[in-house]
């Protein structure tokens, strides 16, 4: 699967808007200063505005389905910017893909 990575500080939201923040992990492999993100990454939702029906069903995690097949990091496959994931409510109901707009577009040699 082609595609940069990601590193933790990528701009990544909800179909509708809300917005993804992974929970720091152990990563000390850095881009650009930032670590990489990696599948064991657990992604937060915040700010989803969705409803169904008057009720709130804000997405509020990401389930990544289809992370790199080559790269890991620590034993966990990386993030790439064509990876496919699927935003969650609560109640893990499916919601549409994650948005990937920003990421590290090169590295930094050292």
């Amino acid at each position: 699967m082609p595609g940069n990575l990601l590193s933790v500080n990528a701009t990544i939201t909800c179909p509708h808007g809300g917005h993804a923040t992974p929970r720091p992990g152990q990563t000390r492999t850095l881009v650009d200063g930032h670590a990489v993100a990696t599948i064991a990454h657990f992604y937060t939702v915040t700010g989803c505005p969705f409803t169904v029906a008057g009720k709130p069903q804000p997405c509020v995690t990401i389930q990544w389905t289809q992370p790199s097949e080559r790269l890991t990091v620590g034993g966990s496959p990386v993030l790439l910017r064509g990876s496919t994931g699927v935003c969650q409510t609560a109640d893990r109901i499916p919601q549409g893909p994650p948005l990937i707009s920003v990421v590290q577009e090169r590295g930094a040699g050292r």
